[in-house]
């Protein structure tokens, strides 16, 4: 296919964020390389500016706007961290937000858009309510709408993680990161073609939520059912600017179990010390459960995220890993939603 990026883009949408990013850490655990039987090394975007990569596309896309297309404001709709990213890209550039958001998003990630000062108008939880919702409040306001993930720009800017990631840690043999709409994942999979086209791209998504996984193995668009499962960052389908991406350039996409969502969390949290969030875990739960296909390797994870809502924790009894040390995470008992 032609890329409808170049590595130029990515490049120039890098320099033109960087004053408004971290360049978050890669960190590494012998305790979690035994337990998944490969070498990994964890881009911590959970380290980033909001909490999340998506503050990395939305600005680019943002700052990518016009005086004239801008100056109503920008518009989205998104369960969180693109909310989140688009709320405090406005505040950098000193004008409105509007977030369509679903009624049951996460209340750390509601309070945080507010906390940015963006406005929020919440809708049902599904993905036809946030569309019509938003096209009201764009024809009222006549805010200029960033699309969370099926936007050129947005995936420009999602591509920098991976970029820092590979230009940091030579001779990786894998990258793997979660797919939603596919924006981070169709980024990464650009980076990895310009700059270490060695590198084997796979995806990773929960099996209750698989459009992604659908669409690649039929080659056509695929659409979820359902928009429940714990990693509430990726409920959304597909767009196909990113599918078209995803389909050319990665080697395969694996789906994991709600249950080995949460153990995945548990672990990271426990051995690393460090607040993944669900959707975070689901790229270490796919390499977990694909032993045979990681083993060994020196593999690139994009955590994506660290924003939880700590009174609905999904925590109960883990089963013991080896050398397992009873943790205060042991006695939660709140169930996944």
């Amino acid at each position: 296919m032609d890329t409808p990026l170049s590595f130029q883009d990515i490049k120039d949408a890098h320099n033109r964020i960087r004053p408004f990013i971290n360049q978050t850490p890669v960190l590494t655990s012998n305790s979690l390389n035994a337990w998944v039987g490969a070498e990994l090394f964890l881009k911590c975007e959970n380290l980033q500016k909001i909490g999340a990569f998506k503050i990395r596309g939305a600005t680019n896309a943002a700052l990518c706007l016009s005086a004239e297309e801008k100056k109503n404001g920008i518009a989205t709709h998104s369960s969180g961290n693109h909310a989140q990213a688009i709320a405090l890209a406005a505040q950098n550039l000193g004008v409105k937000a509007y977030v369509v958001m679903p009624d049951n998003s996460p209340t750390v990630k509601v309070n945080a858009v507010r906390g940015y000062g963006a406005e929020i108008i919440f809708c049902t939880p599904d993905i036809s309510a946030r569309e019509t919702t938003l096209d009201k409040v764009i024809k009222d306001t006549g805010a200029a709408f960033i699309h969370p993930f099926n936007n050129y720009r947005i995936i420009a800017g999602q591509a920098t993680a991976s970029k820092e990631l590979l230009e940091e840690v030579r001779k990786l043999d894998a990258l793997i990161a979660p797919i939603g709409g596919g924006g981070l994942m169709s980024g990464t999979c650009l980076t990895v073609h310009y700059l270490s086209p060695s590198v084997s791209v796979f995806g990773s998504e929960p099996k209750a939520v698989d459009d992604a996984y659908r669409s690649w193995k039929s080659g056509t668009l695929q659409k979820n059912e359902t928009t429940k499962s714990i990693a509430d960052g990726l409920l959304t389908n597909l767009g196909d600017k990113t599918f078209a991406i995803i389909k050319d350039h990665v080697k395969d996409i694996f789906t994991v179990s709600e249950e080995e969502i949460v153990a995945a969390m548990h672990f990271v949290w426990e051995r690393m010390k460090i607040i993944i969030e669900p959707s975070s875990a689901v790229a270490i739960a796919a390499v977990k459960q694909q032993k045979e296909v990681f083993q060994n390797m020196k593999v690139g994870v994009i955590i994506t995220g660290g924003n939880v809502d700590l009174a609905k924790l999904p925590f109960k009894t883990v089963p013991p890993s080896p050398g397992h040390r009873q943790s205060a995470l042991d006695f939660l008992s709140i169930q996944p939603e």
